[in-house]
């Protein structure tokens, strides 16, 4: 990798957005140069509209793309606040495997002491999954649904000039299966979910500098 590679955080949401900024406040680790903090608005349209234009740029053509924000999780004893690194994600036309998946989970787990770290397939939806769907696709192995992570990442290989760039995705469950945002638990979760996603911004980081390392 060019030691100039970029980093491009995409996430949908003001609040998203607004947990990542306070949280590049906060720290000491300073962010990467060509650093870029994208918010796509809400679906999967919106993100490949956003994340397209966004790569397009010259200063952000080659770069390396994380998809974060807000999920839901699918596997029975998840909580709100727990994290989902995912391996690959998922959506109807196709899938898209991730980078240092092992690393980033390992950052994650340094970043937000006391967090459950889970890893595995993340797909994609165009609405909120509640009740029968959520069950239909745990029954497919995923263990966790957003609307913009595949689209995020399917339109960043899309778009990428030769070998392919690094993608990655990280989200911050919210929403639950014993947890559902239908429930009176619903702010705490949301206030527990805003809190762990505006202290892993440095993990973020962590998996962009690794990417710089040379190969062995």
């Amino acid at each position: 990798m060019s030691p100039g590679l970029p980093l491009l955080v995409a996430c949908a949401l003001r609040i998203e957005q607004a947990a990542l900024r306070s949280g590049g406040d906060r720290g000491p680790r300073r962010a990467p140069e060509g650093y870029a903090l994208l918010r796509t608005g809400m679906g999967p349209r919106a993100a490949e509209r956003a994340v397209g234009r966004a790569l397009a740029e010259p200063g952000l053509s080659g770069a390396a793309v994380l998809a974060t924000g807000f999920c839901a999780g699918l596997v029975p004893g998840m909580h709100p606040g727990d994290l989902v690194v995912a391996d690959e994600t998922r959506d109807p036309r196709g899938t898209v495997p991730c980078d240092g998946t092992a690393l980033l989970a390992e950052a994650l787990a340094r970043a937000a002491p006391g967090r459950t770290v889970h890893t595995g397939a993340l797909t994609g939806s165009d609405h909120v999954v509640r009740g029968q769907q959520r069950a239909h696709l745990r029954a497919t192995d995923a263990i966790a649904v957003d609307m913009e992570s595949a689209a995020t990442l399917w339109t960043a290989r899309g778009t990428a000039r030769g070998p392919g760039r690094p993608v990655a995705a990280v989200r911050v469950i919210v929403d639950a299966p014993e947890h559902e945002l239908v429930r009176i638990g619903t702010v705490r979760g949301g206030i527990s979910a805003f809190r762990v996603l505006r202290a892993v911004l440095p993990a973020f980081y962590d998996w962009h500098r690794s990417l710089l390392l040379p190969r062995r």
